[in-house]
C-alpha cells in the first residue's frame, strides 16, 4: 500500500493559499467521463480539496489503463469533448484554472475556435537552445501565458542531443556574472516573462536554481541568445510519432511546423 506523506499545511507549516499545484490530465483519461475522476484522484493524492491549475498533457488520447506509448494503446482522440469535460472541472470549483501543455500554435488556434473557458497556460519545452520563437509571441498576443519545463535542458534524457548548459553563450555569461550555468539559462527565461519548472532531485540544487532574482541579464548579453542554433530535445520521435496508429503520423504533423 503507497504510504501517504502529511502534507505542510496539515501540520500547520504553510497555509494552502501558499501553496501553487499543478496536474495534469494523462493521456489514458482523456475520455470526457474520465476528466474529473481523473481530478478527483490528483486531488486525494494530494490531500487537498482543490488543484490551482489543471492542464492537458499531451494532444494522445490512450486506451483506458494503458501504460505506454505502444501502438495498440492508442484510442481516437476528441479535443473538444476532452476539452469540455476540463472546462466542468473549472466550473466544479475544484480546478481554479485549466490549461494545455506541449500545444503548437495550430493547436492552441483550433483550441481557442471552439472553447468556452480559455486556456491560462500553455506549458511546453523551453530553453536557450529551444527558445518557441513562434509560440511565445502567439500566446502572448492571446493573453495565454507561457510556462518552461526543461528550462535547463534535458541532459540526462535520451531525448538530449546537446547539454543546453554547455552552449558557449551559457557558459561564458556564467563566469562573467559568476553564476552557475543554469541560473543564466534560468534566468533568461525569466527576463523573457515566463515560470520555469527546473527539474532536479538535488537539495542543493533546487535551493541554487531558486536564486534568480539578485542579478539580471543584460540586455547585449541577451541579445546573444538570439544567435543560438534552434534545436528540440523533446521532437516526439521513438514515441508517439512516426507510427500509423497515432494521431499524429509525423514530428511536422505533432507541432504543426513549429520546429
Amino acid at each position: 500500500m503507497r504510504r501517504r506523506l502529511a502534507m505542510p499545511y496539515k501540520e500547520g507549516i504553510l497555509k494552502r493559499e501558499d501553496l501553487f499545484i499543478t496536474s495534469k490530465l494523462w493521456c489514458s483519461d482523456h475520455n470526457p467521463t474520465d476528466v474529473i475522476k481523473a481530478l478527483d484522484r490528483s486531488i486525494e493524492r494530494l490531500q487537498c480539496d482543490y488543484i490551482d491549475l489543471y492542464l492537458i498533457h499531451w494532444l494522445v488520447a490512450f486506451k483506458k489503463d494503458a501504460l505506454g506509448f505502444a501502438p495498440e494503446n492508442f484510442a481516437p482522440l476528441d479535443i473538444k469533448a476532452t476539452w469540455a469535460a476540463m472546462e466542468q472541472c473549472y466550473e466544479s470549483g475544484k480546478a481554479r484554472a485549466i490549461g494545455i501543455s506541449n500545444f503548437s500554435v495550430e493547436k492552441t488556434k483550433d483550441l481557442l475556435s471552439h472553447c468556452k473557458v480559455r486556456p491560462a497556460v500553455n506549458q511546453v519545452e523551453c530553453h536557450p537552445h529551444w527558445q518557441q520563437k513562434k509560440l511565445v509571441p502567439y500566446l502572448t498576443s492571446e493573453d495565454i501565458h507561457f510556462s518552461a519545463y526543461s528550462p535547463i535542458g534535458s541532459s540526462n534524457s535520451s531525448f538530449a542531443k546537446i547539454n543546453v548548459l554547455q552552449l558557449p553563450i551559457i557558459t561564458t555569461l556564467a563566469e562573467k556574472y559568476q553564476k552557475t550555468p543554469s541560473r543564466i539559462a534560468l534566468r533568461w527565461n525569466v527576463q523573457q516573462g515566463h515560470s520555469v519548472l527546473p527539474k532536479s532531485t538535488h537539495a542543493d540544487r533546487l535551493a541554487t536554481n531558486i536564486e534568480l532574482f539578485d542579478f539580471e541579464i543584460s540586455k547585449e548579453d541577451l541579445h546573444e541568445f538570439d544567435n543560438i542554433e534552434q534545436h528540440r530535445l523533446l521532437s516526439g520521435e521513438g514515441t508517439f510519432v512516426n507510427d500509423t496508429t497515432s494521431p499524429h503520423k509525423t514530428v511536422e504533423q505533432l507541432w504543426d511546423g513549429d520546429l
